[in-house]
């Protein structure tokens, strides 16, 4: 949630009112449209405190998985409505490494017609940063660690391992 925080503190907002027991309050809302975009199925484990977070945000799904000899990103899944791309679209990633998917979703948002977008990483490899600074300069990346390199096989180090089995506790075996 605090990349999250982080992620969404310099948004415009706009005045409302929010009943309390005893009185209104004066506060202030979004006044954006949110969506959050997790890569599946990884991304899948940032959502629930986001929507904490932002629980007005729409939740659409594009998913990923990569090829294990090149490294490439192959998308298999695309629940994007037809119509009505938010102003703001928070891409959830848990773990950045070569920037592929990231590359593969930022252009498939744009196509779609969002306005800004922003990726949510825990863990980033620098070489995964560059890329997608280079690619995409109006996109904003939020990481809360970014570690120095890739491996041979492409995997952050000394990252963690795959996010997805992590989260879901799929440990793969060889």
């Amino acid at each position: 949630m605090l990349v999250g925080v982080y992620a969404t503190q310099d948004l415009s907002t706009k005045p409302c009112r929010v009943p309390t027991p005893i009185t209104d309050a004066n506060c202030h809302e979004l006044a954006v449209r949110i969506g959050l975009v997790p890569i599946l199925r990884a991304g899948l484990g940032m959502v629930e405190p986001l929507q904490q977070l932002l629980p007005d945000a729409a939740v659409w799904h594009l998913g990923l998985y990569r090829n294990e000899e090149t490294a490439e990103p192959i998308g298999y899944y695309d629940k994007l409505p037809m119509s009505g791309a938010p102003n703001v679209a928070l891409v959830l990633d848990p773990m950045l490494a070569t920037g592929g998917s990231v590359d593969l979703v930022v252009r498939r948002l744009i196509e779609w017609g969002v306005d800004e977008i922003r990726i949510l990483s825990i863990i980033a490899a620098q070489p995964g940063v560059d890329r997608v600074l280079s690619d995409f300069p109006k996109v904003k990346l939020f990481v809360a660690v970014v570690d120095p390199e890739l491996n041979d096989r492409s995997f952050i180090v000394p990252g963690l391992g795959d996010a997805g089995d992590r989260i879901f506790d799929t440990p793969q075996t060889e």
